[in-house]
């Protein structure tokens, strides 16, 4: 049975407790996030699979008291596909850093959104790959530097929510560490959605990414996400443009989903075969 009060406890595992996370990261402020979504959803646990790659953020699989798959870099999706498709009842929930889910994965997160699969994937973006040293990722953006790029970067970054748009994700929204309460709204929605979810949400990394650029400290970064961020359509857009805008983006639940629409091409097979 799900409690009434939220208890952090009832939905981790605390052997696994205290995490690997530097001090400062923004990662567990997600976790929380998270868990109170889910809680406030009413889901059992045994409701639940979470699938994760490789990297900072993907070591959430481990810590909640959910089935849960961790599995190779970039590929969470396609773990998690086979497991929609296998266990269409489960809510199946996967969690990615800004590298993991586009480098490597990439296409995977094209496609997962192209087929409208009932999967919530949620982007931690700090702009780094932090597990492995440090390394520029497809979010750094130009002129930042990394290990990789000590005389800075020359990429441009892509834009999560444009793409998962423009591939066809059905829910898309962002949001901040900063703005636990929000991105806690958003993943709740996300989670309820039928269809392909993607929630993107700016996390710090103080000890690469800040330090690198000279972004200061954890608590500075996320005052920056407090300035430097909108909600969609703010009349401050006016007067500068290059704020980033959080909010829901898109909410398309007509669009049909895979797992029902791939019953359906069952459901037809088998009365040919009749």
């Amino acid at each position: 049975m799900v409690k009434e009060e939220f208890d952090f406890k009832d939905y981790i595992r605390a052997r696994f407790f205290p995490h690997i996370w530097c001090p400062g990261c923004g990662h567990g402020i997600v976790l929380g996030s998270l868990l109170r979504a889910i809680h406030e959803l009413k889901l059992e646990k045994n409701e639940i699979v979470m699938a994760s790659g490789i990297g900072c953020s993907s070591r959430i699989s481990g810590y909640v008291d959910f089935h849960s798959l961790h599995t190779i870099h970039g590929r969470a999706l396609s773990f998690a596909t086979g497991v929609k498709l296998s266990k269409p009842e489960l809510k199946t929930i996967v969690t990615m850093g800004d590298g993991d889910a586009l480098a490597i994965g990439g296409n995977h997160f094209i496609h997962a959104a192209r087929r409208n699969i009932d999967i919530t994937a949620i982007v931690m973006n700090n702009r780094i790959y932090g597990m492995t040293g440090g390394q520029f990722s497809p979010l750094s953006g130009c002129n930042k530097k990394a290990t990789t790029a000590p005389f800075s970067t020359i990429d441009r970054e892509f834009d999560i929510v444009e793409l998962a748009k423009s591939a066809g994700a059905t829910f898309v929204a962002r949001s901040t560490v900063y703005h636990a309460k929000e991105s806690q709204k958003l993943l709740k929605k996300a989670i309820d959605h039928k269809g392909f979810s993607v929630v993107e949400i700016l996390t710090q990394c103080p000890t690469y990414y800040g330090r690198k650029n000279k972004e200061g400290n954890a608590v500075q970064m996320m005052e920056s996400y407090k300035t430097n961020t909108v909600k969609i359509g703010s009349k401050k857009l006016e007067n500068n443009p290059e704020l980033i805008q959080r909010g829901i983006f898109v909410e398309t639940p007509e669009v049909p989903e895979y797992c029902e629409a791939y019953d359906q091409v069952i459901e037809r097979a088998q009365l040919t075969k009749r």
